[in-house]
């Protein structure tokens, strides 16, 4: 699969529910900080259980999600995980792992600081993102 480069990359960005909130140059600022990895088939990326300290974006390939070693879901181009590692340390809640070569973007929770820190405005807007998804799913489990 061809991937559509810098603008293709900002397009999945502004996808993930954490930085929807944010305008054109902060996710290129997050584009930038983060890093383009190839991974081979097989690579677990992050295990259940398991501290987390980044974030993936799916650019290209396909990634398998297990819980309890069954599989859960597949993740394609465009899909991320991982976002609330750069939260917090909370154990992962599944392992993933590629199931055809990927390509990644990989943004750590290091940098991911960093940036708040260069960006102070950035880290309102992912608080806003956090506490609508925290609401949504209130209401879900509240309506169940």
């Amino acid at each position: 699969m061809a991937r559509g480069g810098k603008d293709n990359k900002l397009d999945h960005l502004a996808q993930v529910r954490l930085f929807s909130a944010c305008n054109k140059k902060e996710l290129a600022l997050i584009g930038k900080t983060a890093d383009e990895v190839r991974i081979p088939v097989g690579k677990v990326l992050c295990e259940q259980g398991k501290p987390g300290f980044e974030f993936f974006l799916i650019l290209d390939g396909e990634a398998t999600v297990r819980r309890n070693n069954k599989k859960v879901a597949s993740l394609g181009e465009g899909a991320s995980f991982g976002e609330l590692a750069l939260l917090t340390r909370m154990p992962r809640n599944a392992t993933v792992e590629a199931a055809t070569e990927m390509t990644v973007l990989v943004l750590g929770q290091r940098e991911f600081s960093g940036l708040l820190d260069e960006v102070p405005g950035m880290a309102h807007k992912l608080l806003s993102s956090m506490a609508d998804r925290l609401s949504q799913a209130d209401s879900k489990s509240t309506s169940n």
